[in-house]
C-alpha cells in the first residue's frame, strides 16, 4: 500500500550522498539499513533542479540525520562551455560559425592559431548562447498564450480556415522548439533510449538532475580537516594538483650527458629526419588519407 501511495502521486526520491545506509544497531556484528529517504514530486524536482540530501554524522543515534538542501550552486560555480546539440538545428548556425573562425585573427604557430580561434568561438557562442535562450523562451511563451487563445475561441464557434492555417504554423513552430529542448536535456542525461519509443523532455531532466546530485562534491578530507563549501573545495582542488603536476624547486633527476656508451645512438641519416621540419605531405596525408 505504501508503494501504491509512492506511485500514484508520482514521487522520485533523491538521491543520497555520504553513505549507503541510514540506520546501524549498535551489536558486535552490526547490521546496516536504508530507512530514511526523502522523496519529492517530479514539479517539485522540476522547480528546484540543484536539490541535494546529504547524510550528517549519526553520533549516538542509530539513525542518520539527512540534511534536505534546495539552495542552488554558489556564484563560485563556474560551469564548463557546452556544445549544444539543439544549436545545429538553427538556420544559418554553421555559417555563423564558420563566419566568427574566418575573422578571428590569430599568429603563431597551427596549435596557438587554433587555440586562439577556439577561445574566440567559446566566448562568441556563450554570449549568443545566453541571448538564443531568452528569446526562445519568449517566443515559445507566446506560441503557447495564441495557441490557446486559439483553443479557446473553438470551443465556442468553428474556427476560420485562415486561423486554422495560423494554427497549423504555431504547432510545427513550437514542435520546433520542443525538439530543441528535448536535445538538450537527453544531451545532458547522457541516456540512450527513450521511454516506450516516447520522446519525453521531462524524463531526461530529471535523470540531469539526478546525475548532477551523484556526481557533486559536497566535502573532501586532509588528514583530521575537512573542506567543504565550494570557494574551498574549488581552492584546495586547484592548489592539490598545482602541487601534484607543478615543476618542482629542485629537480629529481640529474643527467650525465658524458656516459653515453649504453645508450643506442641514432645516425646521421635517422637523425636528419627526426629534426627535419614539419610538412602536410608527411605527418598529415600520408598518415591520414
Amino acid at each position: 500500500m505504501f508503494n501504491a501511495v509512492i506511485d500514484s502521486l508520482n514521487l522520485r526520491e533523491i538521491k543520497l550522498s555520504g553513505r549507503k545506509f541510514t540506520w546501524a544497531n549498535n551489536l558486535p556484528v552490526q547490521t546496516s539499513e536504508k530507512l530514511d529517504r526523502v522523496l519529492a514530486c517530479t514539479d517539485f524536482e522540476s522547480k528546484y533542479t540543484h536539490t541535494t540530501v546529504q547524510a550528517l554524522s549519526r553520533e549516538i543515534l542509530d539513525h542518520t540525520p539527512l540534511l534536505f538542501n534546495t539552495n542552488d550552486l554558489s556564484t563560485t560555480y563556474q560551469p564548463q562551455f557546452k556544445f549544444e546539440l539543439g544549436w545545429l538545428l538553427r538556420d544559418g548556425f554553421c555559417e555563423m560559425v564558420s563566419e566568427v573562425w574566418q575573422n578571428t585573427v590569430a599568429i603563431g604557430s597551427p596549435i596557438e592559431r587554433w587555440q586562439v580561434k577556439i577561445k574566440r568561438l567559446r566566448q562568441y557562442l556563450r554570449g549568443w548562447a545566453k541571448h538564443v535562450s531568452g528569446t526562445y523562451k519568449k517566443e515559445k511563451e507566446n506560441l503557447l498564450n495564441k495557441l490557446d487563445e486559439l483553443d479557446k475561441k473553438a470551443e465556442v464557434s468553428p474556427l476560420s480556415e485562415n486561423e486554422l492555417d495560423f494554427k497549423h504554423v504555431l504547432n510545427e513552430r513550437l514542435a520546433e522548439l520542443l525538439r530543441e529542448e528535448e536535445l538538450k536535456w537527453y544531451q545532458r542525461a547522457k541516456v540512450k533510449h527513450l521511454l516506450e519509443g516516447d520522446a519525453n523532455t521531462k524524463y531526461y531532466h530529471l535523470l540531469a538532475n539526478g546525475r548532477h546530485r551523484k556526481t557533486r562534491i559536497f566535502q573532501l578530507e586532509d588528514g583530521n580537516n575537512i573542506i567543504s563549501g565550494d570557494a574551498q573545495l574549488k581552492e584546495y582542488i586547484t592548489c592539490y594538483y598545482k602541487n601534484l603536476f607543478g615543476s618542482s624547486e629542485e629537480p629529481l633527476i640529474d643527467l650525465d650527458e658524458s656516459q653515453r656508451e649504453d645508450i643506442p645512438q641514432v645516425s646521421d641519416l635517422e637523425n636528419e629526419l627526426l629534426t627535419a621540419p614539419f610538412s602536410e605531405e608527411e605527418e598529415v596525408r600520408a598518415a591520414i588519407f
